[in-house]
């Protein structure tokens, strides 16, 4: 098997292109040291079948951000697509439309504990293969004035459950996190640095 590692030490036969906007994404691969690219596609559909749940919402939509790339894939990259979405009571929790909404999910999560689960989807021109991590995040009870100073100085807007766990809300108001906070940050890195090296064997 061919090891992954970072600089000139990386032996790996993929470029590697990270399919996201996201900079928190983005921070996160460059911290691994392995060298990539950008590439992104609008359009894409991240809509799910009703009858899925829990991880298999965000590894559903991962899958098919990856099947919009393959028919752009070189033969020497490897396409890496995520989702990620904030899970509670059985819903999902996306990207508030409007501050009103932010707040009614912060409002949801206070108090209690939520999943955050992240599907990722390695995909090259013939071969594809998917995961999903997930992590259990407890929130203390946010008063309406904690909530209504982070929506207001803070960018919930672009992120799903409409809180970073990077940020002053993360600071204040996070009690317990069980399994990996990369995750709920935007990128399992721990697991996607090992399925990497596992993806590629002679």
């Amino acid at each position: 098997m061919k090891r992954l590692l970072v600089g000139n030490n990386m032996n790996f036969p993929y470029r590697i292109v990270l399919a996201s906007n996201s900079p928190r994404r983005r921070e996160l691969l460059g911290g691994l040291g392995i060298p990539f690219t950008t590439r992104v596609l609008d359009g894409i559909d991240e809509s799910w079948p009703s009858d899925l749940k829990g991880e298999d919402i965000p590894l559903y939509i991962s899958r098919e951000k990856a099947s919009a790339y393959k028919s752009s894939i070189a033969p020497d990259e490897l396409v890496i697509t995520a989702d990620t979405i904030v899970y509670v009571d059985g819903q999902v929790l996306g990207k508030p439309v409007d501050g009103s909404d932010a707040k009614r999910m912060l409002r949801q999560i206070s108090g209690r504990w939520h999943e955050v689960i992240t599907g990722v989807t390695l995909m090259t021109a013939d071969r594809e293969r998917s995961f999903a991590v997930t992590t259990r995040v407890r929130f203390c009870d946010l008063s309406d004035e904690e909530i209504d100073h982070y929506v207001s100085e803070f960018a919930p807007m672009d992120k799903a459950g409409a809180y970073g766990i990077q940020e002053w809300i993360g600071y204040i108001g996070v009690e317990r996190i069980e399994g990996s906070y990369f995750n709920v940050v935007g990128l399992p890195v721990q697991r996607l640095y090992r399925e990497l090296t596992d993806f590629y064997k002679i």
